[in-house]
C-alpha cells in the first residue's frame, strides 16, 4: 500500500514538473503596442493601384503606446534595406520608442513629380499612394500616434517627402536631406506643415543654388533651397528666419502658428550626404561632415512638432 501511495506521489510530482516546464517555455502573447508585428526587422508586401510594392518595419522591443512612426525614404538606386544600414534610424527606434517605416521606390526610384526619378517618373507610378497604404498597412499592425507620422528622406527621397508634404496632411512634420523640390512640381497651396531640411552648399548633384545638375544619371532640375524654404514658410504662415551660424552650419528658423516651424539646415564645404559622427565618403567621394548627426538632430525635431491639437 505504501509503495502503491509513493507511485502515485512520484507521478504526481513528475506531471507537475511537466506543467511547470511547459509554462516557462510558451511564448508571452504580443503586447497592444505590437500585436500583429513582430519585434525587430520584417519584411512587408501590399497592392497599391495593381501593383505590388513592398517595405521593411523595423519595431523596438519597447515601444511608445501610441508610438510615432518614421517614413525614411531611400535615395535613387537606394533601397529600404540600404537605407536602413546607412542612416541609424533603429538606434533613434531602440533609444525613443520610434517605429520606422522603409518603403521601397519601384525600380529604385521616387515619382518625386517634375520628371523625377527614374522609371518611377517615366512610368507615372503614383508613390504618394503607395506611401499612404503603407502607413496605413502599419497602423494595422502597431498601434500609431497619428500625430506623430514624419518623412525623412535621402535625395531622391527628400524630393518625394516634398511632393507627400505638397499632396496630403498625413504627416506632421518632414525632414528632408540633400533634396530640394523638382523644377516642374505641382505645389501652388500646401497644408501648413513643420520641415527641417539639411542641404550641403557644395552639392554637385541636387544643386543648392537651384538649376539642372550635370553631374549623376538623374541631372535633377532643382528649385533653389531658399525658396523651397520661402515657400513652406509662407504655407505655415510663419514669421520672419532667425539665423544662427556655427560653421559650417547655417540655420535659418521661422517660428510658424500652432507651433510649427520650418528650418534649413544649411552645411558649407560639403556636398551631396547624410552628415553622420560616422564619417566616412559619399559614393562620389566627397567627405561626410562628422560634426553634426543629421538623424539624431531629425528626430529631435520631429518629436517635439507633432502635429497641434487643432490640426
Amino acid at each position: 500500500m505504501r509503495r502503491a501511495i509513493a507511485v502515485i506521489a512520484l507521478l504526481t510530482l513528475v506531471a507537475s514538473l511537466a506543467a511547470c516546464a511547459r509554462l516557462r517555455v510558451d511564448p508571452p502573447a504580443p503586447s497592444p503596442a505590437t500585436a500583429g508585428a513582430p519585434v525587430g526587422k520584417s519584411e512587408h508586401q501590399l497592392t497599391v493601384d495593381g501593383q505590388e510594392r513592398s517595405y521593411r518595419l523595423y519595431v523596438p522591443a519597447h515601444p511608445s503606446a501610441p508610438a510615432a512612426l518614421v517614413v525614411m525614404l531611400h535615395g535613387g538606386y537606394g533601397s529600404a534595406q540600404q537605407a536602413e544600414a546607412s542612416y541609424g534610424w533603429d538606434r533613434i527606434a531602440d533609444e525613443h520608442g520610434v517605429v520606422i517605416l522603409y518603403p521601397n521606390g519601384d525600380g529604385r526610384a521616387w515619382n518625386a513629380g517634375g520628371g523625377c526619378c527614374g522609371s518611377s517618373a517615366r512610368d507615372g507610378t503614383d508613390d504618394v499612394a503607395f506611401i499612404a497604404a503603407a502607413v496605413a498597412d502599419v497602423q494595422k499592425q502597431v498601434s500609431i500616434d497619428a500625430g506623430a507620422v514624419f518623412a525623412a528622406g535621402m535625395s531622391n527621397g527628400a524630393m518625394m517627402a516634398y511632393r507627400l508634404a505638397c499632396e496630403t496632411t498625413l504627416f506632421a512634420a518632414i525632414g528632408p536631406v540633400s533634396g530640394t523640390m523638382p523644377v516642374g512640381l505641382e505645389c501652388t497651396a500646401p497644408a501648413p506643415i513643420s520641415v527641417m531640411a539639411v542641404h550641403g552648399v557644395d552639392d554637385t548633384r541636387v544643386l543648392y543654388d537651384g538649376g539642372a545638375s550635370t553631374v549623376g544619371t538623374a541631372r535633377i532640375d532643382a528649385t533653389a533651397q531658399r525658396d523651397v524654404h520661402a515657400l513652406w514658410a509662407r504655407a505655415a504662415s510663419c514669421e520672419e528666419d532667425v539665423t544662427t551660424s556655427a560653421p559650417p552650419l547655417t540655420t535659418e528658423t521661422a517660428a510658424c502658428p500652432d507651433s510649427r516651424t520650418v528650418q534649413l539646415v544649411s552645411i558649407a564645404g560639403y556636398g551631396h550626404e547624410w552628415p553622420s559622427p560616422d564619417g566616412g565618403s559619399t559614393p562620389q567621394g566627397e567627405q561626410v561632415y562628422r560634426g553634426w548627426d543629421a538623424t539624431a538632430q531629425l528626430w529631435s525635431f520631429f518629436d517635439t512638432h507633432r502635429r497641434p491639437a487643432s490640426g
